[in-house]
Formats: C-alpha cells, structure tokens, sequence
C-alpha cells in the first residue's frame, strides 16, 4: 500500500506544483488519507463482493502493475462514489458509511429515534405525502406521548409533507419535530387516498433508544386452543455494549411457550428487516426441534471465496438446525410440524430466510404481502491495519457488502420478486386494528385458518406507497460477520 500511494500522491504533486511537504500541507494529508479509504473499499470488495468475478474493474489484474492501479484510484477519490462505480447492476443491497460506530449501533437495534415507526404513502395529486404510524417502539418518546399503531400525519413543523421535501423534513438530524395529524379517506373513483388534516399537533423529541426485537410474545386461547404469537422485529444476538443476549430472551419466550402447552405458532415478521443468520437457526430449531444437525441453508460465495470454503471448511458452507444457543443454552423447541408466519412488502432478509429455510421440513403457512426478495447477506468490512484487527485511526469508513446468496436444503435461492404468500392479503390502512390483538386483520386470517373457519379477507383499498430512507436502510441490514482468515 506505501508503494500505491507513493506513485498517487506523486503524481498528484507534480500536476499541483505542489511545494511543502507533506507535513506541512494538510491538503496532502487529506489526499493520502482519501487515498487509504479508496484502496481499502477496491481491496475489500475484490476480497469479498459476491459479483467480484463479473466486475471488470474489481478484477484481480487490476493491481498487476502498482502504477496503474495507483492512477485508476486517483481518478474517482469520492468514497461514495467510487463504490457505488463497483457495484453490480443486479445488486440493490450493499452500502458505504463514513461512521462505522453509526453502522454498529444501528446492526445491533440502538438508534437516535421518537420510536415512531411509520410508512409513507401518496395523495390523489400524486406530490403530496402522509405517514401511517405501523408501531411505536417501546420506552420511547412517542409511546409516553400516546402515538399509536393506525394514526396519520401530514406536517412536519407546520410544513405540509410532499415529494419533493420529506427527505428534508423527516430524515435530518434535529433532535426533535412537530406532527401534526390527519384523517384519510379513499377516493373510489380515482382510488386514491384523501388527507384531511386536523388541528392536534404534537412534539416528539428523539434520543436513543435500544429496540427490544422481541415486541409482542403472548398465548392466545380461542376455542379450547392455545396459539402462541411472536411479534419479532429484528433477528439480533449478543449485544454486549447493553449486556442483552437477546438469543437467550427468545429461547425464554419459547421457553414459556412450552410449558404453556401451545398447540399453534403465529409469528410476525411483517416489520422486520432481517439480521443474523444465526439467530434465524436459533428460531428455526425452536420451532422444530426434530430435525436437529439436518441442513437448514447453504451458502454460496464469489468463485474465489467458494474455492477456500471447499479446501479449508467445506461445512462452512452449511448452517445445520441446532438444539443449543452460543452459550451453550439448551434450546427450547416446540417440535411443531407447521407455522404460521405473517410478512409486509418489508418483510426481508434473514426473515425470508426462515421461511424459506423451513420450507422443505414443515407446512410454513405465508399470510400477507409479498416479501422484499433478499436472499443474500453481507458482512461489515472494516479497514484493518494489522493482523490483531486494530482499525486505521485515520477514518471511520466501513463496508457492508453483498458476500453471498443463501438458499435452503433443496437449493432454492432465488426470488427476486420476494416470496408470494399463501394468503395474499395488504395490511390495511382504514382499518390496521391492534397488533396482537385476535381481530387484527392478518392474525384474525391466521387464527381462522388454525380453527378451520372461513376465512373473511376485507376489502382493502390500494394506496400508493413509497420506500422510505430507513425502510431502505433497514433492508441492507446485516447478516453474520464471518471473518475469513
């Protein structure tokens, strides 16, 4: 690397006609530390990216003559941008952050929130923008407030909300907003919604919160039967900095499905965006049990990387059931021969995986949307200066890339358009009823199903939805960090 930036900061010398040391000029300083970053996003995704081999300028002759490649560096120092030159067309997932304590918080359910999780949606005139209040997260500012599931907003500080201004408005780094509230109605002519706004504002002030992935675990007893349901928006692990094993809280609430004699599972997975694929396994192997070491998933890398799993760890390749935790907690599994599982069109990730995964060993019966149609994962690239993992002081860039695609024992991989469910069927926004609750649309559907009733599926209006900033960066949330030596 001293070589390359050698014959880059040379070459950028003599075309400034620059005269003071390096030392001296903080504009060299820049240029070399620029430099580092650009070196490492090129070294990381030709190590790592799963589209390596299709990508002529991450191709491993590129470094074959340090001048060269020191100059096709030179001619794109934009971090953002020269990564985002790299990406495959195919890919829609893998993400560049110049603050990887953000990125770390974020992988691990701490973020700087109201805990107002929302979706946002079109009017008639197809400019203006509302937000549908999905959940609120708990211990959070918005819940103390009262903010809850099925509340519209319009405003932000006094502002209608349109395309063109509620990145602005919505995503900035103001530590608190005004909303003001709305009613919507559907235009059957024009099928669209009508926003009517309403006096009621309200303050909401965001700070840190610690999001528990585990929302709702409760048993429903309906007609002599007891269905345990599960509201599980993120598949999280160990979480040192907050002393939360949050593997452990979700064997306990199996733990307490169990000994309350459960006959059915429902769970809700139509907010999350995925996570670890261990702790899909986890869930996997609890809610079987019988089908512990059998292969739940494969794994499939760039050809370069493909060749050293096959030499060096073959079984790398394979993520089996498991009847034990990480810490060697013994896993509490129901055994059940079917599940439930209700999804969103962001329903992603390692929550695909589950489906998919358990698909071939028992009845997974698929209630809502279709899902986003990630069946990849990435892993955190870091900057490493050393072989004891010590990270460049000089910045704070990290990678999260596409490194695999991952599919279940009969070597279904691919679903670009998502997973189509059984039971089609949008949330919906006229009537979202309560999360949990037996009446609330989805779960009704499900519980119906488990009772063999028929089954009512109402008439749910279309509303043009757009993809926010965060659902989008939720989607490229991480998988396991696996570290390749």
């Amino acid at each position: 690397m001293k070589k390359i930036k050698y014959y880059l900061l040379t070459s950028i010398l003599l075309l400034s006609s620059c005269n003071k040391s390096d030392d001296e000029d903080p504009n060299i300083i820049r240029i070399e530390t620029d430099l580092e970053i650009i070196d490492f996003i090129w070294g990381g995704l030709n190590q790592y990216y799963y589209w390596q081999e299709e990508v002529v300028n991450l191709s491993d002759s590129k470094k074959d003559n340090e001048s060269d490649y020191a100059y096709f560096l030179s001619q794109n120092p934009n971090p953002e941008t020269f990564f985002n030159s790299l990406l495959h067309p195919d890919d829609n997932f893998s993400w560049i952050v110049d603050d990887y304590i953000e990125l770390e918080n974020m992988l691990q359910g701490i973020d700087i929130s109201d805990g107002m999780e929302f979706g946002l949606y079109v009017e008639c005139n197809d400019q203006n923008i509302f937000g549908f209040v999905r959940y609120v997260q708990k211990n959070s500012d918005a819940e103390s407030k009262g903010v809850r599931r099925g509340m519209l907003f319009s405003h932000i500080n006094g502002t209608r909300l349109t395309r063109a201004n509620y990145r602005d408005l919505l995503y900035n780094d103001s530590t608190s907003y005004t909303i003001k509230f709305s009613r919507l109605s559907y235009d059957q002519t024009n099928q669209c919604a009508v926003i009517t706004s309403e006096q009621e504002s309200m303050q909401l002030v965001r700070s840190r919160l610690v999001k528990n992935p585990i929302y709702i675990s409760k048993v429903i007893e309906n007609g002599g039967q007891k269905i345990g349901y599960l509201m599980y928006n993120q598949f999280l692990g160990l979480v040192e900095s907050e002393g939360k094993d949050y593997n452990s809280e979700l064997n306990d609430t199996f733990s307490n499905f169990l000994s309350s004699g459960i006959n059915d599972l429902v769970i809700d997975l139509r907010y999350n965006p995925g996570g670890r694929i261990s702790t899909s396994i986890n869930l996997a192997s609890m809610i079987t049990g019988q089908f512990n070491n059998q292969v739940f998933a494969k794994e499939r890398w760039n050809p370069k990387l493909m060749d050293y799993w096959n030499e060096n760890s073959p079984e790398s390749l394979l993520n089996r059931f498991t009847n034990k935790l990480d810490n060697n907690q013994s896993i509490f599994s129901l055994n059940l021969n079917r599940v439930f599982i209700l999804t969103s069109s962001r329903t992603a990730s390692a929550s695909e995986l589950l489906i998919n995964g358990l698909d071939p060993y028992i009845d997974v019966i698929h209630i809502g949307d279709h899902t986003v149609g990630k069946n990849q994962g990435s892993i955190t690239v870091y900057d490493y200066i050393n072989d004891s993992r010590d990270k460049n002081p000089n910045h704070m860039y990290a990678m999260q890339p596409i490194v695999l695609k991952i599919g279940n024992v009969a070597g279904y991989t691919d679903f670009p358009d998502g997973l189509e469910p059984d039971i089609f069927v949008k949330e919906s926004l006229l009537n979202p009823g309560i999360l949990g609750d037996i009446n609330e649309p989805l779960l009704k559907i499900a519980i119906d199903q488990i009772s063999e009733n028929e089954i009512s599926i109402e008439n749910n209006y279309l509303f043009k939805e757009i993809s926010t900033p965060k659902d989008e960066l939720k989607e490229k949330i991480i998988m396991d960090d696996i570290i390749i030596k």
